[in-house]
């Protein structure tokens, strides 16, 4: 992996699609798919670009990559000849740190000081941090270290702080008894990390996880795996115990599926794909019937009402679509605007794509950079063909941009119909696209009309519509007049087959507990 290039991420020709393809063909099966930071001297030389500017040669940031074996037990190691064999030994280190190490006997109080510990240390390389995530992901360098970064610090503050807090109840029960419940860590958790937020992702499940009490192995996507080896790295410096904390970074359905169907793992959190979770869920049930949370994909509507502020709505919509190069589960992929507003809204989203700036994601003012790898591309260029073939109308973009690279040109369709790929299926790519509604027992109707039920975006400034629409839409978060807040505080998760289960938030916390019912009789009590 050392070796590895970036032009296989961010500069793949179309010579190498076979070789792109084939590596997807074995990943598929288990992706998904705020603060300044100052720059680095190699970053901060870069020039701003125009909108239609992107580079031609390869980027050779200036980041070094030193750890690219597996971390196990505390060390790095390079791998077994089987996959299979890598979990097997990642697992029992956790068992053995969960059984007989001092992680889950410390004070909470002691186990929080690490992870603020750790908190610091993030704080202190966050250069190097954002390099490597950029290196490995494709994504801006901007958007990382400005606005991924603190949020992952965030997010372990946030469950620091949670570790010395939980705790369970006395209940009140008929009779002479004393009741109380004890909240426990599960033991081993195996932690799926997807490609497209892999350290935001990685905060999540691991600072929630820990805090618990639990040990934890990472599985990394296997096209992602650099930022989650070296913060596991820095983890360790703040005193974590080996074996708590273990990254692999196989593929899916031998790393990832043996994770689920091992006995000696008593929890799985799973971000991904739908179909991917249905195999997550069956594995998971056929070894030992290990609770499961999964956090899946989503077709997220977009609703802009007759009211709104439409140069605001479309600013959002433009980014809650196009943010992350459209690789976000949450995507407002379904964009609904008022017959009244409509063709004033087009030509503002038209507009706005036809400014985003492409190019080096480590460039400065980049907003969008390569999709993750040649394979994504392809099948997203394949929507837009078929949003084309179906239809609609093509407002701006529909074609790869530059000659190298798995570049994708901001894309934006107009008059989309519900029964369209676009408008059903989950791109996960920059293409926009914007609907006509009437009244809102339309839009309550069509918007509810998927399978999935992650999150919506509703912009009114009437309250008595916000409320109607907040409380019918079917979905796990609702934003009035923003889109793509995400405090550490708050619960996120879906409806319907966009998931089970919470993460962040004291709602996360539950995901790796589970509650002791402890009863004792009372001999002549005093008081009850």
């Amino acid at each position: 992996m050392a070796s590895r290039k970036l032009s296989s991420l961010l500069y793949a020709s179309s010579s190498s699609t076979a070789a792109a393809t084939s590596l997807c063909s074995l990943g598929e099966f288990w992706s998904w798919g705020r603060g300044k930071i100052r720059f680095s001297t190699s970053v901060s030389a870069a020039q701003p670009i125009s909108p239609s500017a992107v580079t031609e040669e390869p980027i050779n940031p200036a980041v070094k990559i030193n750890h690219t074996q597996l971390l196990i037990n505390g060390q790095f190691v390079d791998a077994a000849s089987g996959e299979s064999e890598d979990v097997n030994r990642a697992v029992a280190a956790a068992r053995k740190a969960f059984d007989e190490g001092p992680w889950p006997r410390m004070t909470a109080y002691e186990r929080s000081l690490i992870m603020f510990r750790f908190a610091d240390l993030l704080e202190k390389h966050r250069e190097e941090i954002a390099g490597l995530e950029t290196w490995d992901n494709g994504k801006p360098y901007e958007q990382f270290a400005n606005i991924e970064l603190p949020m992952v610090i965030r997010q372990f503050r946030y469950y620091a702080g949670w570790a010395d807090k939980i705790h369970g109840l006395t209940v009140p029960a008929d009779g002479h008894l004393h009741v109380q419940t004890l909240h426990e860590p599960f033991g081993v958790a195996a932690l799926i990390v997807p490609w497209n937020f892999p350290l935001l992702l990685y905060s999540w499940k691991v600072g929630a996880a820990l805090a618990c009490g639990n040990t934890v192995v990472v599985k990394t996507s296997e096209q992602t795996p650099l930022s989650a080896l070296y913060v596991s790295k820095l983890f360790h410096e703040a005193g974590l115990p080996p074996g708590v904390l273990n990254v692999i970074c196989g593929f899916g359905p031998s790393a990832g599926a043996s994770l689920c169907s091992h006995m000696d793992v008593d929890k799985v959190s799973f971000t991904g794909s739908t179909d991917t979770a249905k195999t997550v869920l069956e594995l998971a049930a056929k070894s030992n019937l290990k609770s499961a949370t999964l956090e899946l994909g989503g077709k997220s509507p977009f609703i802009v009402c007759e009211d709104a502020d439409i140069d605001k709505a479309a600013e959002l919509a433009h980014s809650a679509l196009f943010f992350n190069q459209g690789q976000c589960c949450v995507a407002g992929s379904r964009t609904f605007v008022h017959e009244s507003a409509y063709d004033e809204f087009v030509e503002k989203a038209k507009t706005l794509a036809l400014n985003r700036v492409v190019g080096d994601p480590f460039k400065k003012g980049v907003e969008q950079g390569p999709q993750i790898d040649n394979r994504q591309m392809l099948k997203i260029l394949k929507y837009i063909r078929s949003g084309i073939e179906d239809g609609a109308t093509l407002e701006a973009g529909g074609e790869r941009f530059g000659s190298k690279g798995c570049y994708v040109q901001p894309t934006v369709f107009s008059n989309v119909l519900d029964d369209m790929l676009i408008a059903k299926d989950e791109i996960f790519g920059p293409v926009q696209s914007i609907s006509k509604f009437s009244n809102l027992e339309e839009v309550v109707r069509r918007a509810n009309a998927t399978r999935y039920g992650l999150a919506a975006g509703v912009f009114t400034q009437n309250i008595d519509t916000a409320n109607t629409l907040t409380r019918a839409l079917r979905a796990g978060t609702i934003w009035i007049n923003c889109y793509d807040i995400f405090d550490a505080a708050i619960p996120f998760g879906g409806y319907k087959m966009s998931g089970q289960g919470r993460e962040k938030g004291l709602n996360g916390l539950t995901n790796y507990l589970q509650v002791k019912a402890v009863v004792t009789p009372l001999k002549n009590p005093a008081w009850l």
